[in-house]
Protein backbone atom coordinates (compact mmCIF):
# COMPACT_ATOMS: atom_id res chain seq x y z
CA UNK A 1 0.00 0.00 0.00
CA UNK A 2 1.25 3.48 -0.87
CA UNK A 3 1.40 5.81 2.08
CA UNK A 4 0.42 9.43 1.53
CA UNK A 5 3.19 12.01 1.50
CA UNK A 6 3.66 14.08 4.63
CA UNK A 7 2.03 17.44 3.85
CA UNK A 8 2.50 19.00 7.26
CA UNK A 9 2.86 22.77 7.22
CA UNK A 10 4.59 22.96 10.61
CA UNK A 11 8.15 23.22 9.25
CA UNK A 12 7.09 26.06 6.96
CA UNK A 13 5.26 27.89 9.75
CA UNK A 14 8.23 27.52 12.13
CA UNK A 15 10.61 28.80 9.44
CA UNK A 16 8.32 31.75 8.63
CA UNK A 17 8.02 32.73 12.31
CA UNK A 18 11.80 32.40 12.76
CA UNK A 19 12.42 34.69 9.80
CA UNK A 20 9.96 37.28 11.12
CA UNK A 21 11.60 37.18 14.57
CA UNK A 22 15.07 37.54 13.06
CA UNK A 23 14.05 40.53 10.95
CA UNK A 24 12.25 42.19 13.86
CA UNK A 25 15.27 41.60 16.12
CA UNK A 26 17.64 43.15 13.59
CA UNK A 27 15.40 46.20 13.11
CA UNK A 28 14.95 46.79 16.85
CA UNK A 29 18.68 46.35 17.60
CA UNK A 30 19.69 48.73 14.82
CA UNK A 31 17.20 51.31 16.10
CA UNK A 32 18.46 50.94 19.68
CA UNK A 33 22.18 50.86 18.91
CA UNK A 34 22.28 53.22 15.93
CA UNK A 35 23.54 56.79 16.04
CA UNK A 36 21.01 59.55 16.35
CA UNK A 37 23.15 62.46 15.14
CA UNK A 38 21.73 64.28 12.16
CA UNK A 39 23.15 67.16 10.25
CA UNK A 40 22.70 68.64 6.81
CA UNK A 41 25.36 66.43 5.19
CA UNK A 42 23.84 63.24 6.58
CA UNK A 43 20.60 63.70 4.67
CA UNK A 44 22.18 64.78 1.38
CA UNK A 45 22.24 62.18 -1.38
CA UNK A 46 25.62 61.25 -2.81
CA UNK A 47 27.04 58.75 -5.22
CA UNK A 48 30.44 57.16 -4.75
CA UNK A 49 31.31 59.72 -2.09
CA UNK A 50 30.62 62.69 -4.36
CA UNK A 51 27.92 65.18 -3.43
CA UNK A 52 25.40 65.64 -6.26
CA UNK A 53 25.38 68.89 -8.18
CA UNK A 54 22.38 70.03 -10.19
CA UNK A 55 18.92 68.57 -10.65
CA UNK A 56 18.47 64.79 -10.75
CA UNK A 57 15.89 65.09 -13.54
CA UNK A 58 18.11 65.20 -16.61
CA UNK A 59 16.75 64.64 -20.08
CA UNK A 60 18.03 61.42 -21.59
CA UNK A 61 18.05 60.76 -25.27
CA UNK A 62 15.56 58.17 -26.48
CA UNK A 63 18.44 56.27 -28.11
CA UNK A 64 19.53 55.01 -24.69
CA UNK A 65 16.13 53.40 -24.16
CA UNK A 66 16.09 51.96 -27.68
CA UNK A 67 19.48 50.36 -27.17
CA UNK A 68 18.29 48.89 -23.85
CA UNK A 69 15.16 47.44 -25.47
CA UNK A 70 17.13 46.04 -28.42
CA UNK A 71 19.61 44.50 -26.00
CA UNK A 72 16.85 42.76 -24.05
CA UNK A 73 15.23 41.47 -27.25
CA UNK A 74 18.43 40.10 -28.75
CA UNK A 75 19.68 38.85 -25.38
CA UNK A 76 16.56 36.72 -25.09
CA UNK A 77 17.39 35.36 -28.52
CA UNK A 78 20.63 33.91 -27.17
CA UNK A 79 18.78 32.22 -24.30
CA UNK A 80 16.42 30.47 -26.73
CA UNK A 81 19.27 29.46 -29.02
CA UNK A 82 21.28 28.12 -26.09
CA UNK A 83 18.32 26.05 -24.87
CA UNK A 84 17.82 24.77 -28.42
CA UNK A 85 21.50 23.82 -28.67
CA UNK A 86 21.27 21.82 -25.44
CA UNK A 87 18.30 19.83 -26.77
CA UNK A 88 19.53 19.71 -30.38
CA UNK A 89 19.58 15.92 -30.79
CA UNK A 90 16.22 15.39 -29.06
CA UNK A 91 14.46 17.98 -31.26
CA UNK A 92 15.67 16.63 -34.59
CA UNK A 93 14.97 18.29 -37.90
CA UNK A 94 11.67 19.77 -36.74
CA UNK A 95 13.49 21.67 -33.98
CA UNK A 96 16.18 22.74 -36.44
CA UNK A 97 13.65 24.24 -38.85
CA UNK A 98 11.74 25.92 -36.01
CA UNK A 99 14.96 27.58 -34.81
CA UNK A 100 15.81 28.52 -38.38
CA UNK A 101 12.46 30.33 -38.68
CA UNK A 102 13.06 31.99 -35.29
CA UNK A 103 16.48 33.29 -36.32
CA UNK A 104 15.11 34.47 -39.69
CA UNK A 105 12.34 36.46 -37.96
CA UNK A 106 14.93 38.07 -35.67
CA UNK A 107 17.12 38.81 -38.70
CA UNK A 108 14.20 40.49 -40.46
CA UNK A 109 13.54 42.54 -37.30
CA UNK A 110 17.18 43.62 -37.16
CA UNK A 111 17.14 44.64 -40.83
CA UNK A 112 13.92 46.58 -40.24
CA UNK A 113 15.46 48.43 -37.28
CA UNK A 114 18.57 49.19 -39.30
CA UNK A 115 16.65 50.38 -42.38
CA UNK A 116 14.22 52.52 -40.36
CA UNK A 117 17.14 54.32 -38.68
CA UNK A 118 16.43 53.07 -35.16
CA UNK A 119 20.11 52.15 -34.70
CA UNK A 120 21.47 55.55 -35.76
CA UNK A 121 22.42 57.92 -32.96
CA UNK A 122 22.00 61.66 -33.19
CA UNK A 123 19.64 61.54 -36.16
CA UNK A 124 16.35 63.11 -35.12
CA UNK A 125 14.47 62.36 -38.35
CA UNK A 126 13.65 58.73 -38.89
CA UNK A 127 13.41 57.40 -42.43
CA UNK A 128 10.71 54.98 -43.50
CA UNK A 129 11.49 51.81 -45.38
CA UNK A 130 10.79 53.59 -48.67
CA UNK A 131 13.47 56.21 -47.93
CA UNK A 132 11.24 59.29 -47.63
CA UNK A 133 11.36 61.51 -44.55
CA UNK A 134 8.49 61.17 -42.08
Amino acid sequence: MIEPADTSLWPFIVYFVAVLLLVATMLVLSWMLGERRTNKATNMPFESGIVSVGAPQIKMSVEFYLVAIFFVIFDLETIFIFAWAIAFFELGWQGYFAMLVFVMVLGVALVYEWRSGALEWGVKTRLGLEGESK
